[in-house]
């Protein structure tokens, strides 16, 4: 993301970071329709157990919710349909040689607003088996806790 861009995060998949390990993060675009702008700016999306597939040389994502607009009546669209993600072509073939590798899948982290456009932060990622998550826990666990030590330290 550029330093002089005003961000404003629409919704996050914060649960991704903790069933996946994240290997490289991109930016795309998302192409959207009529009242899903509104709805994505009142935050009303989410992307638990959504993901992104690259079918015919376009990049898709699956099960993304955007809950309908409420003032827009009859020009709501279908809330969990396939929506298409704006990369460059060179960039959708190397994802697309990337997750024909065993493990590797492609999982929506957050959506955010810049410049007035709606973006998805995409990471190339890899599950987590259950030791994985209890491991990555304990870490964070004891880092909290040398963190809490060393400031009551500082205290005195």
């Amino acid at each position: 993301m550029a330093k002089n861009a005003a961000v404003k995060i629409a919704c996050e998949n914060r649960k991704a970071r903790h069933d996946y390990f994240i290997h490289e993060t991109y930016e795309a675009g998302i192409e959207l329709k009529g009242t899903e702008v509104k709805s994505l700016r009142a935050g009303k999306a989410n992307l638990k157990d959504s993901y992104a597939e690259i079918k015919n040389g376009e990049i898709f994502v699956e099960h993304m919710h955007i809950s309908p607009y409420e003032q827009g009546n009859i020009f709501n669209h279908d809330p969990l349909r396939r929506r298409r993600l704006l990369m460059h072509k060179k960039e959708i073939l190397k994802l697309f040689g990337k997750t024909r590798e065993k493990g590797f899948t492609l999982i929506p982290l957050k959506i955010y607003f810049k410049d007035g456009r709606a973006k998805m932060e995409l990471a190339l990622a890899s599950g987590k088996h259950n030791y994985d998550k209890r491991a990555t826990l304990a870490e964070k666990s004891a880092k909290r806790d040398i963190e809490r030590a060393m400031r009551d330290k500082q205290k005195f």
